[in-house]
């Protein structure tokens, strides 16, 4: 399990031109939908975008890598093969919005594992034009939340400790190798006493 964690990461470039199968996205769907969720509301429903068209159409609405501020997202040939849009249920809400969000997460979580272990790289995209909604009849109950980015990785993610605690900003390097600096587990801890 650590394994395909520690395995799992961001990746923001891709193989464009190896499909993934509708099946295949279904199965990782699959995955999302078993994840916890809050009342067991269970409010998130997918929408799959796998042709090359439809993924075209996707692609300028979505912001890429705020920290590398000279990188506009992946140039044609390593754009995603397929993304999965993220639709809260509004009418499937069985409290706060808030905790639908956490839902997500781990909703997204397991699908990015699964995808992992087929070898498939992903990316949570928050960062969108609102207006991506309006490519889609959606109904008033169904809010655009999230995009999940989707392809064969064409990078290389290094995870590396933190060389100081304060600056997690990833990053690439002279080979286009994209740094993540994750905090020490001796960092994450805390000792607090009782009152």
């Amino acid at each position: 399990m650590q394994e395909i964690i520690a395995r799992t990461r961001t990746f923001r470039r891709f193989v464009e031109k190896d499909p993934i199968s509708t099946a295949t996205l279904n199965d990782l769907i699959d995955l999302a939908r078993l994840g916890g969720s809050a009342r067991n509301g269970q409010p998130w429903q997918y929408l799959i975008a796998n042709s090359p068209e439809l993924c075209e159409k996707i692609f300028p609405y979505l912001g890429w890598a705020g920290y590398l501020i000279d990188w506009k997202g992946p140039v044609e040939g390593e754009r995603p093969s397929a993304y999965i849009l993220c639709l809260l249920n509004k009418n499937r809400l069985k409290g706060p919005e808030g905790e639908a969000q956490f839902d997500l997460g781990v909703a997204t979580q397991n699908l990015l594992l699964g995808a992992m272990e087929k070898r498939i790289g992903g990316c949570r995209i928050g960062a969108f034009n609102p207006k991506l909604a309006s490519l889609f009849k959606l109904p008033d109950h169904l809010h655009l939340s999230l995009v999940v980015a989707l392809g064969k990785p064409r990078e290389t993610v290094i995870v590396e400790e933190c060389k100081d605690e304060d600056d997690i900003r990833y990053w690439r390097d002279e080979h286009g190798v994209h740094h993540v600096p994750k905090r020490s587990l001796e960092s994450c801890l805390v000792d607090i006493e009782l009152r």
